[in-house]
């Protein structure tokens, strides 16, 4: 735990005191921010720590949450027995840890945070959801027995994390590269190899649809899904892989899984609804799987996933009944934090996956 995450909890336990102590009727959250200056580097974690500010596009909106009893939790202390240490292309093993960087490539300071999960979601629509009753209902897909079940694919391909001391690229803009070595298909690398090495069958497309032009990538990448499932209609969960961006007041956040002996990011699930407009009609199969796949990660590390955001938009979604974005750390994050949570998550849900197998 950094020191900024450590006053920050100091804080929230004086602040929390001070509620009981006044009867604050605003609530803990009021009772917290009321004594910190609105705007500060303090100020900014504490919002984050309460999850008023998880998605830094829009910090004013308070999202509803839905939440389930989270499932109980086995002790794993040795992190370290389960992943071996990845080494990305240009680093050779025995070398030296890389030392943690202390602000961006643009200078903007690095705060850590971990958003707490258990089972649940971060609802930002208009839609009323019921989490336990999707949970207690289960994942509709049944994945084939022979042939690709998984398909990897990455809408923002450039996307890339904080170059540490040990990983460097060349930008092809802010945060973003086009070293495949570097950007997020190296952690769909990762995620392919763990959930083939457990017995799934897995497609990964390493191709970049975000550059050169942003605009256009999901009609890019979607048209490629369309061409997969043509090609191969038995594929029953596609996982479009991302980084997240968080960031505000000048402020660059990394998530921080809170495991023993590995320093690992956090990961979320993302799934779209057709609150948009666009047709989307069986979106709840994506977040009935979602919900799955989160209650088995919970299960063996509590701390890796935060709440699975739920959005007004569609993002390609409406293809499959087992279609997710999946955002791997964020962009204060470093890519071996990165690939250590991505090995953490493939090793807790392929064998949920595996269980979801046609007999």
């Amino acid at each position: 735990m950094g020191k900024l995450k450590k006053l920050a909890a100091a804080a929230l336990v004086l602040a929390g005191a001070r509620a009981v102590l006044a009867g604050a009727a605003g609530g803990l959250e009021g009772a917290v921010l009321s004594g910190w200056p609105e705007g500060g580097v303090l100020s900014a974690a504490l919002r984050l720590e309460l999850g008023l500010d998880e998605a830094a596009a829009t910090p004013s909106a308070l999202p509803r949450e839905s939440a389930a009893p989270p499932s109980a939790a086995p002790e794993h202390a040795d992190y370290a027995s389960i992943i071996p240490s990845p080494q990305p292309s240009g680093a050779a093993a025995g070398e030296p840890e890389a030392t943690p960087p202390t602000v961006d490539s643009d200078g903007t300071p690095i705060v850590e945070t971990t958003i707490y999960s258990g089972v649940a979601i971060k609802n930002s629509t208009a839609i009323e959801i019921d989490t336990a009753a999707l949970l207690a209902a289960g994942p509709p897909q049944t994945l084939p027995a022979e042939g690709p079940q998984v398909l990897i694919v990455h809408t923002h391909g450039s996307e890339a994390y904080t170059p540490d001391s040990r990983d460097y690229y060349v930008e092809s803009d802010t945060d973003r590269t086009e070293d495949k070595n570097y950007n997020v298909i190296r952690v769909g690398d990762e995620l392919a190899s763990v959930l083939t090495e457990a017995g799934l069958n897995v497609l990964h497309d390493r191709e970049i649809y975000d550059y050169p032009s942003y605009t256009g990538s999901y009609s890019r990448s979607g048209a490629a899904v369309e061409a997969y499932l043509a090609e191969y209609p038995e594929i029953a969960v596609v996982i479009d892989l991302h980084r997240d961006a968080l960031g505000d007041d000048g402020v660059t956040y990394k998530t921080v899984a809170e495991l023993d002996g590995e320093s690992a990011s956090q990961v979320m699930m993302l799934v779209g609804t057709g609150e948009s407009g666009l047709y989307h009609p069986n979106w709840e199969q994506n977040l009935r799987l979602a919900l799955y796949l989160q209650d088995a990660v919970n299960g063996k590390y509590p701390t890796l996933v935060r709440p699975v955001s739920v959005t007004p938009e569609r993002y390609n979604q409406h293809l499959t009944t087992g279609s997710m974005i999946l955002e791997v750390g964020s962009n204060g994050n470093t890519l071996r934090e990165a690939l250590n949570a991505i090995r953490l998550y493939g090793d807790a849900i392929a064998p949920a996956l595996l269980a979801l197998v046609a007999e």
